[in-house]
């Protein structure tokens, strides 16, 4: 493994927690305030990314780009509308990813106009810096689209329940009859299926981003 390929895991790994840590603090929340208090009795309702993080899961996604963090246990019964509140508490996740790429992507233009207006483009630190800023912003708008997926365990698969339940239950077996080859595929070519998405949204992003700041 080539020092750059070393170097980007490395950046890679604080992304990775914020990210994961935001994305499962947003699913619990939104549980905990629309009246399922199961998150909570978990104790999910923390930004400890202790709390959130799953090991193995972050490693594979170090090793081969496809991953998980500790899935909040919800108990829908509890919500006073199952599918309108279900579907807030699984769209906010995904949300999060967005808003921590909008802010994440906001950091990383202004640290590197910072960086080239003092001359701190010099400094290895500050560097390392920037590079952590932009993989934040990217990763994260990966994980919007990659969770946007309607396939089990993702949240795109609650949400397409959510808001088509009659063709839901209707393409639902087959689903589930598919999902590890769904998943393969994902994992081996899932990169340039979720490409166009996130390419477009990270463009998205930076132009009206760097129009704000001007940058």
């Amino acid at each position: 493994m080539s020092g750059g390929i070393i170097y980007e895991k490395l950046i890679l790994i604080p992304a990775l927690i914020l990210a994961f840590t935001f994305h499962e603090y947003a699913h619990a929340k939104m549980a905990d305030k629309l009246g399922d208090k199961t998150p909570r009795f978990q104790g999910r309702l923390t930004l400890n990314p202790i709390n959130h993080i799953d090991p193995i899961g972050t490693l594979m996604i170090l090793l081969f780009g496809f991953g998980w963090a500790k899935p909040v246990q919800t108990n829908p019964s509890a919500y006073k509308n199952y599918y309108k509140d279900d579907l807030k508490v699984s769209l906010s996740g995904p949300v999060a990813n967005l808003l921590l790429a909008i802010v994440g992507c906001i950091a990383w233009l202004l640290a590197i106009k910072l960086q080239y207006s003092t001359g701190l483009h010099s400094v290895t630190v500050f560097s390392v810096i920037v590079d952590i800023l932009r993989t934040i912003f990217t990763l994260n708008v990966s994980l919007f689209v990659f969770n946007l997926i309607p396939i089990p365990g993702l949240d795109g698969f609650a949400i397409l329940r959510d808001l088509k339940p009659d063709f839901f239950f209707r393409i639902s077996e087959s689903l589930y009859r598919y999902q590890y080859i769904i998943i393969i595929l994902l994992i081996f070519g899932g990169g340039r299926f979720i490409s166009v998405p996130v390419n477009f949204i990270c463009r998205l992003i930076l132009k009206i981003v760097g129009a704000v700041i001007g940058f």
